[in-house]
């Protein structure tokens, strides 16, 4: 019986686990969940799954929960804050935490988790994007096991020979015949728009994903295909391979979610509905596969696939991504919090849309600290970067 602690149970990753992990009642069972505001739907998770914690972000609202537990008659502990988050994460009883906490809010926890040594089903890219090489070092360190969520990763992860990829070390991935990784990209909802007609872009057309079911941030670095840029950055780290051996091919149907191609020609991919409940289950009960709930690929309907490169001058923030991992240290993390200002300010229509490539490059080009050392310094780049993100933002305005 596997102990579970989800870090943002009441986002899209967090549902769709418990909505797995409700399937097998027999394998799994809920230590903690967490949530930042949503009282209440933590209180209706809670009540279905009677965890012993419950972690909210606010200390208010974690009384709040606490009474309105102990009136259901739970005994549910209620925690708050980052430390609260911290204390699942690591509890000596768990020994799998899915973290899906969106952006760097998430890092604290998805370290602490590493560092005790945990089955880290990490849905949170922004932790390796940040902090790529301390935070595989704490894997390394601690003998964590660390399996990828996101569609993309997982997929990797499957098709990769089965030494390499469960090696905590790793050789060059050529010694293991591999001649490069493909990320495929659905190029979300402006795929096909006219470029010189993004500027008038709404919030709620950017969070109008095709083929997937997010939320708002990660619906809105779709559409900028920055999310597929921090992606290529999450290889780097998860898979230890060079960003010359990444590429991203668009796919608009996301039906092949990742591939990996071979130095004899072979190329491996891994096929699927477009529901994150799949990659989910293949880490929750890692190496079993277990039964999802997700509906099967009819090929008789689903008709032809196609695949296409990137187009830079429409998507700039994947440029910036891939340009940032090359300058590597601490670009990959000014990166992502020049982003997650910029989509906030766009989301709450104080820039435009093509705005947000914009805030970002200038960001990086005003800001471009030394690599940090430890979590304290990676923490501090990134709250400077949003600092000086805010004051780009100003001079953009003008």
């Amino acid at each position: 019986m596997r102990q579970i602690t989800v870090l943002g149970a009441t986002g899209s990753i967090g549902v769709s686990t418990l909505d797995v992990v409700a399937r097998h009642p027999e394998r799994f069972q809920v230590f903690a969940l967490t949530a930042h505001r949503q009282l209440d739907k933590l209180r209706e998770q809670c009540l279905q799954f009677h965890p012993r914690y419950a972690v909210l972000g606010d200390e208010a609202l974690a009384a709040q929960l606490q009474q309105q537990l102990r009136e259901h008659g739970l005994s549910t502990e209620v925690l708050a804050g980052e430390a609260g988050l911290v204390a699942v994460a690591s509890h000596p009883d768990v020994d799998t935490v899915m973290a899906a906490i969106v952006g760097a809010a998430g890092l604290p926890s998805s370290f602490a988790a590493a560092q005790a040594g945990k089955r880290v089903l990490l849905a949170n890219k922004e932790t390796l994007v940040l902090a790529g090489k301390l935070f595989m070092d704490a894997v390394q360190a601690s003998g964590a096991q660390l399996l990828p969520i996101d569609s993309e990763h997982n997929a990797i992860f499957q098709t990769l020979p089965r030494d390499y990829r469960n090696a905590l070390v790793r050789e060059h991935p050529r010694s293991h015949g591999i001649r490069r990784i493909l990320l495929t990209a659905s190029g979300g909802p402006f795929r096909d728009r006219d470029p010189a007609t993004l500027h008038e872009v709404t919030p709620e057309q950017a969070c109008a994903h095709p083929n997937w079911s997010m939320g708002r941030k990660i619906s809105v670095d779709s559409a900028t295909m920055m999310n597929k840029g921090l992606e290529v950055i999450e290889a780097h780290w998860l898979f230890s391979t060079p960003v010359e051996l990444i590429d991203v091919v668009i796919h608009p149907q996301s039906i092949v979610h990742s591939m990996v191609e071979y130095l004899d020609g072979s190329i491996l991919a891994q096929l699927g509905s477009p529901d994150m409940r799949t990659p989910i289950a293949y880490a929750l009960d890692y190496p079993q596969r277990i039964e999802a709930g997700v509906s099967p690929l009819e090929f008789g309907k689903f008709g032809a696939l196609n695949f296409y490169p990137p187009d830079l001058q429409r998507f700039p923030c994947l440029r910036l991504a891939f340009d940032a991992l090359r300058a590597a240290g601490a670009m990959p993390a000014v990166l992502n919090a020049a982003n997650e200002v910029a989509v906030d300010a766009f989301l709450s229509r104080r820039i435009r849309f093509t705005d947000i490539a914009r805030l970002v490059e200038t960001t990086l080009e005003h800001y471009q600290p030394a690599a940090p050392s430890d979590m304290e310094s990676t923490l501090a780049v990134d709250t400077e970067a949003r600092r000086q993100a805010m004051v780009q933002m100003k001079a953009l305005a003008c």
